[in-house]
Order: C-alpha cells, then sequence, then structure tokens
C-alpha cells in the first residue's frame, strides 16, 4: 500500500485530529474536512505547515466533490451536550452525511470506513454487545438522533455494499478518552478530569453502578487502520473497545488518585433518560479477524489525558 490520497471528516474533532496524525505518519496524503461545529481548529494546527495536509471547512450534509482512494468518515458530534445540542442537524449529518459520503466513494471507487458506535445497541439487554445482537434503541428519546442516526448510516453503507458493490468497513466505537478531547463536551472521562482539575465536586449520575468500557485513542486508531486496510472482504460491523468494564463511580475514585491535589468531592444527580447501564464489547470478532486487541491500560490512557487537561486548562 503505497501512498495514498485520504479523506478524513470530522478530521478536526477529539479522534480525527488523531487519525489525520496516524496517516500523516504512514506517507499518506490527507484532506480533513470539518465543519467545526464540535471540532477545533486547534486540534490540527500543528498539521497545517505539512504540505501533505489540507484543511477544508465543509459540513457533509452538502455534497463534496474530490479525488480520494479512501474516506474515514468520522463526521458527527459524538458527546450527548454535542448531539442534543441541534438533534435535526446530528441526524441529518448521519443520514444526508453518509448518503454525500457513500456517493463520493462509488464516484471515486475510494473504500469507505464508517465510525459507527456502542449507541447502536441503546441500553442493552445482552452483556456484554456482540455484533450480532440488534440493540434495544427508544427511537423518539433525547439519544435517538444520534442512535438511530449512526443505526440508519450503517443500513446506508449496507445498501450501497449490496446495490452498488462499493467497498466498506464498519466499525463499531466503544467509550474513547485521550488527550484533545473537548473540555466541555459532557463524556464521563473529560467531565471527571476537568472537575477535579479544578476543584468541583465531581457529578456521577444515578448511583454511580453504571458500566463503562474506556479505550485509549491511540488503540482506537490501530484497530480503525486494521480494518480499512484489511484485505480480505471483511466488512464488519465489527466492535473497536476495550473490554475491561468499570463502574462509573469506579472512574471517578482512580481520577481523583491520579489528581491527589484534587479537594473534589462525589455528588449523585439522577440518571439521564435512556442511558444505558452496561456497556462492554465483545471482541472476539475484532481478534479474529484484524488480529487486534487494546493494549493501554486505564491508568496509563488516564495519565496521559489528565497531563494534556492540566496544560490545557492553563
Amino acid at each position: 500500500m503505497g501512498n495514498l490520497k485520504i479523506l478524513v471528516t470530522g478530521g478536526a474533532g477529539f479522534i480525527g485530529s488523531h487519525l489525520c496524525r496516524r496517516l500523516l505518519e504512514q506517507g499518506h496524503d490527507v484532506l480533513c474536512v470539518d465543519s467545526l461545529f464540535t471540532g477545533s481548529k486547534d486540534n490540527i494546527l500543528d498539521l497545517l505547515d505539512n504540505k501533505r495536509f489540507e484543511f477544508l471547512r465543509h459540513d457533509i450534509c452538502e455534497p463534496l466533490t474530490v479525488e480520494v482512494d479512501q474516506i474515514y468518515n468520522l463526521a458527527c458530534p459524538a458527546s450527548p451536550n454535542h448531539y442534543q445540542f441541534n438533534p435535526v442537524h446530528t441526524t441529518k449529518t448521519s443520514v444526508n452525511g453518509m448518503i454525500n459520503m457513500l456517493g463520493l466513494a462509488r464516484r471515486t471507487k475510494a473504500r469507505i470506513l464508517q465510525a459507527s458506535t456502542s449507541e447502536v445497541y441503546g441500553d442493552p439487554e445482552v452483556h456484554p454487545q456482540t455484533e450480532s445482537y440488534w440493540g434495544r434503541v427508544n427511537t423518539i428519546g433525547p439519544r435517538a438522533c444520534y442512535d438511530e442516526g449512526k443505526r440508519c448510516a450503517e443500513t446506508l453503507c449496507f445498501d450501497y455494499y449490496r446495490q452498488h458493490g462499493l467497498q466498506i468497513r464498519v466499525i463499531r466505537i466503544f467509550n474513547t478518552y485521550g488527550p484533545n478531547m473537548h473540555p466541555n463536551d459532557g463524556r464521563v472521562v473529560s467531565n471527571f478530569i476537568v472537575q477535579a482539575l479544578r476543584g468541583q465536586d465531581i457529578t456521577i449520575y444515578g448511583d454511580g453502578s453504571q458500566t463503562r468500557s474506556f479505550q485509549y485513542v491511540d488503540d482506537l486508531l490501530g484497530g480503525m487502520t486494521a480494518m480499512m486496510n484489511n484485505t480480505s472482504d471483511f466488512t464488519g460491523p465489527v466492535n473497536i473497545g476495550n473490554p475491561d468494564e468499570f463502574t462509573i463511580k469506579q472512574l471517578a475514585e482512580k481520577v481523583l488518585e491520579l489528581i491527589p491535589e484534587s479537594k473534589s468531592k462525589l455528588i449523585y444527580k439522577p440518571l439521564p433518560q435512556d442511558d444505558p447501564k452496561q456497556r462492554q464489547p465483545d471482541i472476539r470478532l475484532a481478534k479474529e479477524k484484524l488480529d487486534w486487541a487494546p493494549k493501554v491500560k486505564l491508568n496509563e490512557g488516564l495519565l496521559k489525558t489528565v497531563d494534556y487537561f492540566r496544560r490545557t486548562l492553563k
């Protein structure tokens, strides 16, 4: 695989900016497209002088005409604060944006990877979640703009695959954290770290017994690129996540251990509607098909993320 021209939509976001950097390190030309609705140019400032990097401010709800070999479609607000702020636009990004990117892939004969989400499983009755589980999503709840949008995007990928023979790859990303997270994005890892560094009370919704599985962003990038470049006809969907499961309360306690100077206390608030009680990926398929498994332990990843937020909040 030589030098490719690769489009990353949502490339100025938390995960997208790391992906752009990784692809440049691999010697590719990268076109980063982002509307900056939730992404930030700060995440890619160090890349703007790179001759093989190009930034285009564009909303994928509008058609895009470029020539590329691969497309990573990451464009979509991904935290509840952001995707519930303008739910209609969130659904449009997942559905209209997906149609536009699939159309582009079809015209350029590019391979396209869709960044789907563990949220397609909703509040699951099956634990851990396997790719064969169809999920339990409230179609009319406040999270549905994201959950159903992403489910529809998967449907579109497979319809283009069956109808037009498009080369598709679909991954389902589980909770991911690391540097370049937005301090106010409302995700639990950034919330807890920012609250602890500012000495504010750490807000736990519910009793803190609900579980999440946290993967460090570097592990996700390994899974993403392995999936995009797998030479078999493996389309997915495939879970990319860390199966180590922690309660939300355990996460809060770990963050306080790593920020010993913090005077924060744990406080409890009611659980939001449709908040999943358990989240843990079954990653046997990723191990078998991609020879992929996460390597970064929670403590190690949290330390790097705490360092990032220490610098950012200064």
